[in-house]
């Protein structure tokens, strides 16, 4: 067998090729990989057709193509190469479902005899997996290679060809088929991941809806900026071990992005970036499987991402290649890969086909030790490169291990704080009896030798600790029960409070003035909710207000609204704004967690409850407006 390669650009192709070369040759294939555009595609097919009639002609668009030792754009690399053993076969599909095109496909190319499959798919429509999957469940034994098409990364349209036709959706392909045909493929893949794992929250097929809340768009945005082509920095997932990349290939208007592979909902993810430093190792010495044979071709399918990583370096990539065999290729908007038993879809990766027909004595490839000069500026560009590479590694590992300390700080504190809600939630399991027996004692002691002055003082303290109690059992079951609501005349169940505390504001040297209007003020609430602001309004009342001083409690009626307002006489609140916050006290001095006010205002912000605060110099008023129940 024999490749020759030529590099088109523009004029006559009979100008390039020696078509006499050709003529008598029964087992031709031609590559076409063509960096143009569709017109110069079918231009480029039927004038090699008309000339080479035997030949089997497939073709794609591309970023870039690779022709020996050269990297090109907005040109087209042909290669034909003459098999002296083999025999080929090509087919097409433009199925909508790329599983079952994938299967047509396979049943169409696949022999007892084939030992390779070239293919290549549209680059922006083809869920290239699905079809991937498709070949793989009729026949999982035979490598494959190639890749989906590109347009010189507009991402808009492609086009692939098999003989004449030329599309712009669906695949093509041809079966290299030989008893005496010798294979090697290999890979390299030189991205590493960066930064925080992100989380796929809406996902169909390849193409992603949401990630970590946002629009795909949106969030390399975030991470990249909005003038950076996020086809280099793909994602980078990792499924049964193995990392593998998934680079944008489609952008949509409402800013969700198609991927090369698919993405399932609940994957993990970062974002990925190029390591200088392996991208600059010898592929020939990388890829260890292309050992096996004597080379007579390569045929190179390198992911686009690495020609605009590297513009001015990725020649070094190729010319290893082209120093042992002849090269042809392009640069692809994914890679196809067969191993294990399993078809592939690539990301960001070089992928390689050593072809040969020698006899089985030739069957070792000579590897040289090719040094390729690099000229200087190159090489200082190269280390530059190698270092910023190194700079983002270091700076990525050092994230990693302050995430690590951070993770095991948080996993402690969440440790700590269910530690501290289950002491908090058996406390007030356990301080219910206690107080219910002091509490009931108490009567008892008084009903049987009166009162006493000590008693009367327990007592007092006792219904402190109840009101406190009241808090700290809300505050653990609030988010365990369903609180109903029930039909409450609000004068009625705000004197059996006033009644309950009568006696701590006693003892406080104050004294409750309640008054009430004259119709009753029918609430529709929740009576465990309307206690807690009712309880710490009036106990608060009773701690701030000045001795000797009344606390004056009025119900009334404000249009469809009822009113309930607690004023003291008390110094006045120099931060009125940030009373009802969590923890904040007014007075240091002052006995308490800071927790009453602001439970009160996530139940008026529950339940639609107006609250109000109005301090002056001398007195200080809280009022609240329920909404009255329907008649």
């Amino acid at each position: 067998m024999k490749t020759y390669n030529y590099l088109y650009h523009h004029g006559q192709i009979d100008e390039l090729i020696d078509f006499s070369l050709f003529k008598e040759k029964p087992n031709l294939l031609i590559q076409l990989f063509c960096g143009q555009d569709g017109s110069v595609l079918s231009y480029l097919t039927k004038t090699l057709l008309r000339h080479l009639p035997q030949a089997i002609c497939i073709g794609t668009t591309t970023d870039g193509e690779i022709c020996e030792e050269r990297v090109t754009t907005l040109q087209s690399s042909i290669s034909i190469t003459v098999f002296d053993h083999t025999t080929l076969k090509t087919a097409f599909v433009q199925e909508e479902d790329s599983f079952q095109g994938g299967l047509k496909l396979a049943r169409d190319l696949i022999t007892s005899r084939t030992k390779l499959l070239i293919l290549f798919s549209d680059g922006t429509h083809t869920n290239a997996e699905n079809l991937l999957q498709g070949i793989e469940s009729f026949d999982c034994t035979i490598p494959l290679c190639g890749g989906m098409a590109g347009d010189n990364g507009k991402l808009k349209q492609t086009f692939i060809s098999s003989q004449n036709h030329i599309f712009d959706k669906g695949a093509v392909g041809v079966s290299l088929n030989s008893d005496r045909l010798k294979v090697a493929t290999d890979y390299k893949f030189d991205w590493k991941s960066i930064g925080v794992e992100h989380t796929i929250q809406e996902a169909k097929g390849n193409r992603i809806y949401k990630i970590d809340g946002m629009k795909p768009v949106k969030f390399y945005e975030k991470y990249l900026g909005s003038h950076v082509s996020p086809i280099e920095f793909p994602l980078i997932v990792k499924k049964n071990g193995v990392k593998t990349a998934r680079a944008v290939i489609a952008r949509h208007s409402d800013g969700t992005l198609s991927f090369a592979g698919n993405l399932s909902e609940g994957d993990k993810v970062k974002i990925g970036f190029g390591d200088a430093k392996s991208l600059f190792r010898d592929p020939i010495k990388a890829m260890k499987k292309l050992h096996q044979i004597q080379a007579q071709t390569f045929f190179l399918y390198s992911c686009m991402a690495r020609r605009r990583y590297m513009p001015d370096l990725i020649r070094f990539e190729v010319e290893p290649f082209a120093r042992l065999a002849p090269t042809a290729g392009f640069f692809t908007y994914s890679e196809f890969f067969h191993s294990q038993g399993r078809n592939k879809l690539l990301n960001q990766t070089l992928t390689a086909v050593a072809l040969s027909e020698c006899e089985e004595e030739d069957s070792a490839l000579c590897v040289k030790n090719l040094q390729i000069k690099r000229r200087s500026e190159e090489a200082s560009y190269a280390q530059t490169i190698e270092s910023l590479t190194h700079l983002i590694q270091q700076s990525a590992r050092d994230y990693d291990i302050q995430s690590k300390k951070l993770e095991e700080q948080m996993n402690y504190s969440k440790n700590l704080l269910a530690s501290h809600k289950q002491f908090l939630h058996y406390t007030v399991h356990e301080m219910n009896m206690p107080l219910s027996v002091i509490m009931a004692n108490i009567e008892l002691h008084e009903m049987e030798l009166g009162k006493s002055v000590y008693l009367e003082n327990i007592e007092v303290a006792a219904k402190s600790i109840f009101s406190l109690y009241d808090d700290l059992s809300y505050l653990v079951r609030r988010n365990q029960m369903v609180y109903l609501k029930r039909r409450i005349n609000l004068a009625e169940y705000v004197r059996t409070r006033v009644d309950f505390f009568a006696q701590v504001a006693s003892k406080a040297k104050s004294r409750f003035h309640f008054q009430i209007p004259d119709e009753p003020l029918i609430l529709f609430f929740n009576e465990t909710k309307l206690q807690r602001i009712v309880d710490n309004n009036l106990t608060n009342a009773i701690k701030y207000t000045f001795e000797n001083e009344p606390i004056f409690i009025s119900i009334s009626r404000i249009k469809d609204k009822a009113c309930l307002s607690i004023t003291s006489h008390s110094r006045k609140i120099q931060e009125p704004e940030r009373v009802f916050e969590e923890y904040y006290r007014e007075e240091e001095v002052q006995d308490g967690f800071g927790l009453g006010l602001n439970l009160v205002k996530k139940i008026c912000q529950e339940e639609g409850v107006e609250a109000m605060l109005n301090s002056s110099e001398q007195i200080t008023t809280f009022s609240y407006q329920f909404s009255l129940a329907a008649q």
